[in-house]
């Protein structure tokens, strides 16, 4: 079987922006987990390219006009808590403009032109604020003595355990796309995060849950655009079938888009 990234050359994929993660990584180079979603993309079939933060808006805009689909990574900062009326928990320490306002602006492009958006971790928690949801700001202070608990992340932790990704079970929301792709009503995912959705957006409709109740993936109703916000970390899941799949029917709904533009014009 020829691999998905080879049976397209580069010009004919359809091109994927993904915004750097935060800007001081931007600022230092520092590549090692954007690469993750670089390297998920090429393997699914599409080419990814970067979406600078510190780009003019006239920049921007000439930018997603030439791009078919986005991929929203995943960051150390969390959104800020004023773009869903709330105040700043203690546990919500850092926060990068530029980021938020990226996608944002990503957000609005690929809603108004019907462009795919595969939204992961922070980019599932910006995704659910952009469409006037809320946050989790601190999953162990503000969730505490959550009925079956499980670690999201390093918060979670007692003192000397293992740090880095944590993984659990998520229940999957039959009818979903996600039960379509995971072929199953369960998956075992990975994870590593400390805030979490709270009160789904607008045509969000949630499709996993972990054990304990917290939201770990959304899907928008409001039209047949591919809109989807996963919490956990497929791009860190390369040999798992499910996130696969994931990445490769973003990559066909990236494709329709690009035939639907080349149609047009």
């Amino acid at each position: 079987m020829i691999p998905a990234d080879t049976q397209l050359s580069t010009a004919n994929r359809p091109r994927v922006g993904i915004p750097w993660r935060t800007s001081q990584e931007e600022r230092d180079g520092t590549r090692n987990k954007l690469d993750f979603y670089f390297r998920a993309v090429r393997k699914a079939g599409a080419e990814p390219q970067e979406v600078s933060l510190e780009q003019s808006p006239e920049q921007l805009r000439r930018q997603l006009a030439e791009l078919d689909a986005f991929v929203l990574p995943g960051s150390p900062a969390d959104v800020d808590p004023s773009r869903y009326c709330a105040s700043r928990h203690p546990k919500t320490i850092t926060l990068d403009p530029k980021r938020d306002k990226m996608d944002e602006a990503i957000l609005a492009h690929a809603f108004d032109s019907g462009k795919p958006v595969l939204a992961i971790c922070y980019g599932c928690q910006i995704l659910n604020v952009h469409l006037k949801g809320t946050l989790i700001q601190d999953i162990p202070e503000v969730r505490p003595g959550r009925p079956n608990a499980v670690p999201h992340g390093t918060t979670d932790l007692a003192v000397g355990a293992k740090s880095g990704d944590q993984s659990h079970d998520a229940a999957i929301t039959p009818g979903t796309l996600l039960a379509k792709l995971s072929g199953s009503s369960a998956a075992h995912i990975n994870s590593s995060h400390h805030q979490a959705i709270d009160q789904p957006g607008e045509k969000l409709r949630v499709a996993a849950q972990s054990p304990d109740g917290i939201i770990e993936a959304v899907e928008w109703t409001g039209d047949s655009n591919w809109i989807v916000g996963v919490q956990w970390h497929p791009e860190r899941m390369p040999d798992d079938p499910f996130a696969q799949r994931l990445f490769q029917d973003f990559v066909s709904a990236a494709k329709r888009a690009h035939a639907a533009v080349a149609h047009k014009t």
